[in-house]
């Protein structure tokens, strides 16, 4: 009988090796090719190329196989050590935040939200809120049949919460809800001490290198949680390295595969149609898809998708409003090329895969660098007339191969520096017309789309936000045209602002 028992002992020490020496590889990201870890270097150039003529505009991803890094590529002026805003992505933090403190026993999924805040609940709530509970929130079925809104005219974001009406039996309709996942950071701060994000970086982001990020906070100083939060590519592709390991890193346990598998799964319906990746069912603030797969998102099509069955992980961020279309992509290109086994090795078109990822660009505007009007208002200051926008004048600086705005605002001047043949970066004092309560990193390019029409494209290359200026000049007369591209705004044409020289 011993005889039959050593070699098994012995084959399940080495896969026991390898899948150990796997993890191992995994928490550094180590590179690795796509042939070798059984996906073609051609899927993954087409799913480039769809992206880039299908949705406007990706910024990046990082795809992860078999733990291994096996392509990336960030669309200049985007770049990876630059953190990017992930909007509703930063639920899924959030959800990790609540796994490690279930498990350090800090509070449960059954505890009522009114509980922890027993001096901000209503004197007299009703029946509903001794129902709400904390699975609720991370679920999503709170009982609103709509989402409170307004918390930002508030100072106190947790009893305007506490204060909302709720309409249903808490637990038994899904509304997608971010004030929820607020009050899931709420909860983290009252029983730690700690605002969210610090809570996190010993259990998360150290472990994972993760460097402690920015996350937007409330008036009272909590960490919004259902938005704000600002992390680079590789953290997205980290954390759900990390779900896809079942909670292990490093060889250890850091998240609890119970946690991970009840977060990964589907606790609530939320439709039933099968062709929508948005009706697939819940979790704990991620979305299950079509194909067994699941993720985090967020507005204009942050994802960090995780595909258990393939073994791979797909981080993007983007500013693309059509997020159906970005997952369509990535089903349709990357998800049937992925096979068990390594393929042949093929020079040529991983070659052509590394350099196709390392030139990606944005499209600059498309133009004249050099215009006869152009000319003629370089240098001239044009008062901008009656607005409400804080704008007082602008002027024009036409004479270099790059262009040059100078913009005076009620707070000061802020000035951008345009490149003609692609994006130039620079950095604002507060902010353009337009740009309030964003961040201040700014890429812009410009060109004459016509003899008297000159277009400048602005990126906030910290958030998927973008806006064009327009301006049409007609002799001293110029008319200046705003378009915003914004995950709370959608795309939307702002009034006209008039001006005229100096």
């Amino acid at each position: 009988m011993k005889n039959y028992i050593l070699p098994f002992l012995i084959i399940f020490l080495i896969l026991s090796c390898a899948q150990e020496n796997n993890v191992q590889k995994v928490k550094e990201l180590s590179p690795s090719t796509p042939e070798a870890e059984g996906i073609s270097s051609s899927a993954i150039l087409e799913f480039i190329s769809r992206t880039e003529a299908e949705i406007d505009a990706m910024h990046s991803f990082i795809l992860l196989r078999h733990g291994r890094l096996i392509s990336q590529g960030w669309w200049d002026p985007y770049g990876p050590e630059t953190p990017h805003v992930m909007h509703s992505l930063s639920k899924s933090f959030t959800s990790t935040a609540v796994g490690f403190a279930v498990q350090e026993g800090l509070f449960s999924l059954d505890d009522l939200v009114i509980s922890f805040f027993p001096d901000k609940a209503p004197e007299e709530p009703t029946w509903h809120w001794n129902e709400m509970r904390v699975r609720d929130l991370l679920t999503m079925n709170t009982g609103h049949l709509q989402e409170p809104r307004g918390a930002r005219d508030s100072d106190d974001w947790v009893k305007f919460f506490l204060e909302s009406k709720v309409e249903l039996l808490p637990g038994t309709v899904f509304r997608y809800n971010s004030m929820a996942t607020y009050m899931l950071s709420a909860i983290i701060q009252k029983v730690t001490g700690e605002k969210l994000v610090d809570y996190l970086d010993p259990r998360l982001f150290q472990p994972l290198k993760i460097k402690k990020p920015e996350w937007d906070e409330d008036p009272m100083g909590i960490n919004v949680g259902g938005w704000g939060l600002r992390v680079v590519t590789e953290d997205i592709a980290k954390l759900g390295q990390l779900y896809l390991q079942k909670g292990v890193w490093e060889g250890k346990q850091l998240l609890s595969r119970e946690w991970v598998e009840m977060a990964t799964s589907k606790q609530v319906s939320n439709g039933s149609n099968p062709d929508n990746d948005w009706a697939q069912g819940y979790g704990f603030q991620f979305w299950r898809c079509r194909h067994n797969c699941y993720r985090g998102d967020g507005a204009l099509s942050q994802f960090c998708i995780v595909m258990p069955d393939q073994d791979a992980v797909l981080a993007i961020t983007s500013g693309a409003h059509d997020m159906a279309r970005v997952m369509n992509i990535v089903w349709e290109t990357l998800l049937p090329a992925m096979k068990d086994q390594p393929l042949p090795a093929n020079e040529e078109v991983l070659l052509a895969l590394k350099t196709k990822t390392g030139n990606l660009k944005l499209k600059p505007v498309v133009g004249e660098s050099s215009s006869p009007v152009g000319e003629s208002i370089s240098g001239k200051k044009f008062i901008v007339k009656g607005n409400q926008d804080g704008v007082k004048a602008i002027s024009f600086d036409f004479e270099s191969e790059d262009h040059q705005i100078s913009i005076e605002m009620d707070h000061g001047t802020e000035t951008v520096q345009i490149g003609t043949s692609g994006y130039t970066k620079g950095k604002l004092n507060s902010h353009i017309p337009f740009t309030n309560n964003m961040l201040r990193s700014v890429a812009a390019s410009g060109g004459w789309t016509d003899t008297n029409e000159y277009t400048v494209r602005i990126y906030l290359y910290e958030t998927p936000a973008r806006i064009t200026y327009t301006f049409s000049i007609d002799n001293d007369e110029l008319v200046w045209e705003s378009n915003l591209d914004h995950a709370l705004f959608g795309r939307r044409d702002i009034p006209l602002l008039k001006a005229s020289a100096k």
